[in-house]
């Protein structure tokens, strides 16, 4: 493995320093070896510049090793130099050193200029609005001279034997390391092959030089430099990349946006490609850009989320007398939800009360300090409202419902001026109140005994009575909760968070309060986008609580140029590389859902299986339908996830021999995974099956389709022949209920059927049954959930031996 100080982060940080002090933020390409000798990793090769207009005798010009030399424009705003002519490749002999370099030194600006009058738009800054001569000029006027490089011929020059490395400073995760097909190719590459098969892609913080080769190992790029694929040999080994990926990874951590102490920050280091010589990483392109470390950002008092969560004392303006508006439905819902009138306040002046609840004219009248103050006031108000309550040391939270605070570019200087003095009051002792919204639905807290929710309860009916989930559902978009509890209320969370435009708390903050939370098991975020470094915070988060036992689901909007523009209208998100935040969640232990129908699965399935065992991937399949049997074989691989499907034991196959042969299905029904039974099965036929399957030591989960529509089977509530009946002791319903409560294994139900069977659905839900309306989905879900639950153990196992 690399050892971290092997690297020079003194001599980087020179070359950093001396091309700061020249006014330059980034490094020529030979100052770019430089950084890579002084990694730790790859020795580059040798090189020697030859400034413009500098002369050199024939000795300097054939000095180093080969009989071929490497010749490349130094230039700072040409990125891609092959495209213009900036690369040549010439005998090393003086007179045709000394004559392709001054042709390149001509036609290089013709090229360059040509190509921008093309292509306007990837023009540099620098050139905008020259044209002609005028911009030839200005491209020759920036030319620095021709790097002489060692030629050094690769191994292969067949397709994929190139390697890119990459570091990259994002806003919301900050250091990310990618690798993966190198070459003029590699935006195509990206672009054509699917997901994780051309480039990987990792926050620094969250791998070591191994598990980002663990990553890479996936890729096609790893499979030809180790010769994997037919006629190709092995040209690099498994401990040179991973020292290489080490190399980069602790340069990313050292020079990053969470590094204060370093000085400088590596916005962007790219090698493309490496090539491969004799088992040597050879660097063939590099270019660096790189940034002074900047202010750290201001923290916030996030223990008072407590207060957030469990007030004992709530404040609400914007409450009317004589109509329903929005204070006044989170006054009722505040009510209905058990909550004490006399721990409530109104702020609203000319009135005594509101439904039996005080009011006083201005918070000036408040007598004691509140856990938590609603603010259901229109927008324009609430900049003086929040220097008011902070002045007064109002409440320890407060919790902006009204939108028009960040989500178009004119409510874009009302919000900073609120975060703005936000901020300053949390740079002092106290760090003063927490701020949740704007552009909030509400929360809704079962142990904290409250829900301000702004949807009438005729609008969103809501069993307050009902044993809640050990879960939390932690939201930008309030409507995607309300829509998720009005459509499957089984889920029920102990706490629903509608976060907003994170004015002030964010994702990470609030996954940082659940990690160590009692209440909760699961946690699962519905995300449109993170504040600067925050997806890194989110991580973090993520990634202790993972190793605290618990399950974290994750949906990320805006995945698509036309999702980013969605979701920053909405709630003030700026919405990220989809790519890399898939990647960093991922690898920080969370279970990643593609879509909102996944998402839901997924959630379902975390606060169901949360006490079971995930011993592997190895599926066991079970129908009374044969359509359902070939669907699940079909289920079980896709781009983002693959399932096995179990090979029975022997014993187990004697013992469905023997039911089978007892029911008289033996001629009807072959032995195999998935296994159909047909429609002739009854209750107990379907169950016994899964109870064999469950103590197979080969078969790891379980998914069993209840055939609801067989005229075998007690799948009916109150139906008018008794022999339908779900409630009858010998059902499926209560069997399987039996089996799965006494199970350590995953059984996932399947009642594809309409909605004459939700009585026997919402009967297995609420008894800790898994249940999905088709197979398929059921299948992906279990794949999904399964490959990340071990996953997370891998994490747990591997931080616990650290």
């Amino acid at each position: 493995m690399f050892i971290e100080n092997e690297i020079s982060f003194e001599a980087i940080s020179t070359l950093f320093s001396n091309a700061d002090n020249e006014g330059r933020d980034y490094l020529y390409e030979y100052e770019v070896y430089n950084l890579l000798a002084n990694s730790g990793a790859e020795t580059p090769p040798a090189s020697i510049l030859l400034p413009r207009g500098a002369r050199f005798s024939d000795e300097e010009l054939t000095s180093l090793p080969g009989d071929k030399a490497v010749l490349k424009i130094v230039s700072p705003t040409i990125i891609h130099k092959t495209e213009v002519g900036g690369v040549r490749i010439v005998k090393k002999e003086p007179a045709k050193i000394r004559s392709a370099v001054r042709a390149m030194m001509y036609e290089v600006p013709e090229n360059y200029a040509a190509y921008i009058e093309r292509n306007p738009e990837h023009g540099p800054e620098e050139y905008k609005g020259l044209h002609g001569e005028a911009l030839v000029k200005a491209i020759s006027r920036d030319l620095k001279g021709v790097l002489q490089v060692q030629f050094m011929p690769p191994d292969s020059d067949s397709f994929g034997n190139e390697l890119i490395v990459g570091l990259r400073r994002t806003r919301e995760f900050g250091t990310v390391i990618s690798a993966g097909l190198g070459g003029t190719d590699t935006e195509l590459y990206a672009e054509r092959f699917r997901k994780g098969q051309a480039i990987v892609a990792a926050s620094v913080d969250m791998v070591d030089g191994h598990s980002f080769f663990q990553l890479f190992k996936n890729t096609i790029s790893y499979k030809k430099l180790a010769g994997l694929t037919r006629g190709q040999r092995r040209i690099v080994t498994d401990e040179q990349l991973i020292e290489c990926f080490d190399s980069f990874i602790e340069m990313g951590k050292y020079f990053s946006p969470s590094n204060k102490d370093s000085g400088f920050v590596i916005d962007e280091l790219e090698i493309n490609p490496f090539a491969f010589t004799e088992y040597l990483m050879v660097p063939l392109d590099g270019m660096c850009r790189f940034s002074r470390t900047g202010q750290k950002p201001q923290g916030r008092p996030v223990k008072k989320i407590h207060n957030l969560l469990h007030p004992k004392k709530i404040g609400i303006i914007g409450v009317s007398s004589t109509r329903r508006n929005f204070g006044r439905i989170i006054l009722d819902n505040v009510i209905a939800a058990g909550y004490a009138k006399e721990d409530v306040v109104i702020i609203r002046d000319g009135c005594e009360e509101v439904e039996g609840v005080r009011c006083i004219p201005d918070l000036d009248a408040l007598q004691e300090q509140l856990d938590l103050f609603v603010v259901a006031i229109a927008a324009q108000h609430v900049p003086d409202l929040v220097d008011q309550i902070i002045e007064l040391d109002a409440t320890k939270s407060v919790m902006l419902i009204p939108g028009g605070m960040g989500e178009t570019e004119e409510s874009k200087e009302r919000a900073e001026q609120i975060i703005a003095r936000i901020n300053k009051k949390h740079a002092e002792e106290d760090g003063g109140p927490v701020f949740i919204g704007a552009n909030c639905m509400g929360v809704i807290s079962r142990p904290g005994g409250y829900d301000t929710w702004f949807i009438p309860d005729e609008k969103l009916p809501k069993d307050r009575n009902s044993k809640y989930q050990r879960s939390a559902l932690i939201s930008q978009s309030g409507a995607f909760m309300v829509f998720r509890t009005s459509q499957c209320p089984e889920l029920d969370p102990a706490y629903m968070i509608s976060m907003g435009n994170q004015t002030d708390l964010t994702l990470g903050d609030m996954v940082h309060y659940f990690k160590d939370s009692p209440e909760v098991d699961v946690i699962a975020v519905y995300a449109e986008g993170f504040n600067d470094l925050d997806g890194l915070e989110f991580c973090r988060a993520v990634r202790q609580a993972i190793m605290n036992g618990k399950e974290v689901v994750f949906y990320k909007a805006g995945r698509t140029p036309e999702g980013k523009t969605a979701t920053s209208g909405h709630t003030a998100s700026l919405a990220g590389d989809y790519m890399v935040c898939e990647s960093c969640v991922q690898q920080a232990g969370a279970i990643v859902a593609r879509t909102f129908q996944e998402f839901q699965d997924l959630f379902m399935l975390a606060e169901k299986l949360n006490g079971k065992r995930i011993c592997g991937d190895r599926l066991a399949a079970v129908s009374g339908a044969g359509f359902e049997a070939v669907g699940m074989a079909d289920s079980i691989q896709s781009d983002d996830y693959d399932i096995e499907l179990a090979k029975f034991s022997a014993e187990s196959v004697e013992k469905i021999d023997n039911i089978l042969e007892k029911n008289r299905l033996k001629s009807l029904v072959t032995i195999q995974n998935p296994l159909d039974l047909t429609p002739g099965s009854n209750d107990r036929t379907h169950t016994a099956m899964a109870e064999i399957l469950v103590n197979d030591p080969a078969v790891d989960s379980i998914v069993i389709g209840l055939d609801p529509l067989s005229p075998s089977m007690h799948t009916l509530a109150e139906p008018t022949i008794p022999a339908f009946s779900m409630d009858d002791e010998n059902a499926i319903g209560n069997l399987l209920i039996d089996i799965v409560q006494n199970s350590d294994k995953p059984i996932l139900a399947v009642v594809d059927g309409g909605r004459l069977y939700d009585p026997l659905r919402d009967k297995l839900l609420a008894n800790g049954v898994p249940v999905f309306p088709v197979c398929d989905r059921a299948v992906a879900a279990i794949a999904l959930y399964s490959k990340a639950r071990m996953r997370a153990e891998g994490i747990q196992l591997t931080s616990g031996c650290d």
